[in-house]
């Protein structure tokens, strides 16, 4: 059958790679607004606004679980849809759609369920104080009944990037963005409704942007379309795909396994004052991860497409790219946040203390982002190629091997308890980088070789 996306394996790489990224990157910049947002607005609120803040941090890491389950389905199953249309099977391409959505709506109901019955309790094990739990918890109430949002949008918008309509998936993000930041100061200002109204506007917001991806994936315009005949949940087709999402899941759950760690220690060492600084800490990373993401999920349909084609020096090229824009981009932000750490703490709250105890912790914490990008380029290439083990190993090796133990190693070697809790974050990017570029350059030749294989050819 004739292949309307045959264009990702026809224009110049580099052409395509800026057509398609320009679209994901808007999508992420948008997407971290998105994010954090609502921690901008609450930092800001009047009284206890740190307060308040360092509550909603508390809850970060259950957003990210939230998310790492998206990821579980749709950043296994869209690099493997693009594969399967690289090689003319749209059919399996259709059916990974649909088991996907399928995984995704029951996943959202059990996710749901936990996090309203248990929610509080979660949230005290993961660093809330008795000052913060109000707040926390208010804000993860409302934000657990629009889980089964986050998890469609998230999860189906990857597979309309996956097909190269990447100003449609912006628009996605685009469309929850613009109307969250309407809402936001509305319901948490005028309605007086604090952090429940940002809650709210996250929802509502979460709700269209899903509304959005449905109705484009069940209409004319979308190469693989949603079936009701497809969602279903076949072990056949989900199992590969969950096996390749393991290593987003893994990244993005790790992310949240941190994230409790980092709390509960700074917790202990510098209470709610340092909790605070967390959360500050991990909203200014998203302006290094978030974007990188885009430029890799740009790069993505370019490289599972061409691989599933067989057009091996497409591949190379596109990864070469990827690796070049995404370690500039580090860099420069690096150099930024060296510079100006108060500027970009000073987004999230002006009180003098949080302020300034931040800004110190910031350049510490963010010492060795500046070679991150090597890093995303790497482990996004792995998955577009389809290697889950090669990604799940880099995963498990920065999250689990080395930054997991750090946190509470350096404390031990170091006089200020506090700082060495931050200090665990650079040393482990620095190892962790050094590991996947040696791991890629020999899983990345042996993929390349395969590509003369038939075998090479993915399983329906």
């Amino acid at each position: 059958m004739n292949n309307d996306r045959e264009f990702l394996g026809t224009e110049p790489v580099g052409k395509l790679l800026f057509k398609l990224a320009i679209p994901t990157v808007a999508a992420q910049i948008v997407n971290m607004l998105y994010n954090i947002v609502d921690r901008i607005y609450i930092g800001h609120m009047p009284g206890n606004g740190d307060l308040a803040l360092t509550g909603v941090g508390v809850c970060l890491p259950i957003i990210m679980i939230v998310s790492a389950f998206a990821a579980l389905a749709s950043a296994g199953g869209a690099p493997r849809a693009s594969i399967y249309m690289g090689q003319g099977d749209n059919e399996s391409a259709e059916k990974t759609l649909g088991s996907c959505l399928a995984l995704q709506v029951v996943v959202s109901a059990v996710l749901t369920g936990v996090l309203l019955i248990f929610g509080k309790s979660l949230l005290m094990s993961f660093g809330a104080s008795s000052e913060t739990i109000g707040y926390a918890a208010a804000y993860l109430n409302i934000y657990a009944i629009g889980t089964i949002f986050v998890q469609i949008t998230l999860g189906m918008n990857a597979f309309i990037t996956a097909q190269g309509f990447t100003k449609t998936s912006m628009l996605t993000v685009l469309l929850g963005a613009i109307l969250n930041i309407v809402l936001d100061p509305i319901f948490i200002f005028a309605f007086k409704m604090g952090v429940r109204g940002a809650a709210l506007a996250t929802v509502i917001s979460q709700g269209m942007s899903c509304v959005w991806v449905l109705v484009f994936l069940s209409g004319k315009k979308t190469s693989l379309k949603l079936k009701k005949e497809n969602m279903v949940l076949r072990k056949k087709i989900i199992m590969p795909c969950i096996a390749l999402g393991l290593a987003p899941f893994i990244m993005q759950s790790s992310e949240s396994v941190i994230s409790v760690c980092f709390n509960s220690s700074l917790q202990r060492y510098g209470g709610d004052l340092a909790v605070g600084a967390m959360t500050i800490l991990t909203s200014v990373t998203q302006f290094a991860a978030l974007p990188v993401q885009g430029v890799a999920q740009g790069a993505q349909p370019i490289s599972s497409y061409n691989y599933g084609a067989g057009n091996k020096d497409r591949v190379k090229k596109t990864f070469f790219i990827l690796l070049a824009v995404s370690l500039s981009y580090t860099l420069i932000l690096w150099g930024l946040v060296m510079a100006f750490p108060q500027m970009f703490v000073l987004m999230f709250n002006d009180n003098p203390a949080l302020v300034s105890f931040a800004s110190a912790a910031l350049r510490i914490y963010y010492f060795g982002m500046g070679i991150f990008g090597i890093q995303m380029a790497c482990q996004m290439t792995f998955i577009s190629l389809g290697n889950a083990k090669a990604s799940i190993i880099v995963a498990v090796v920065r999250k689990f091997v080395l930054l997991l133990p750090l946190i509470y190693i350096m404390p031990a070697l170091m006089q200020d308890k506090t700082r060495a809790v931050y200090t665990a974050e650079p040393i482990a990017d620095v190892l962790a980088v050094c590991f996947t570029a040696v791991l890629f350059i020999f899983e990345f030749r042996k993929a390349l070789r395969g590509m003369d294989k038939p075998s090479s050819k993915v399983e329906a």
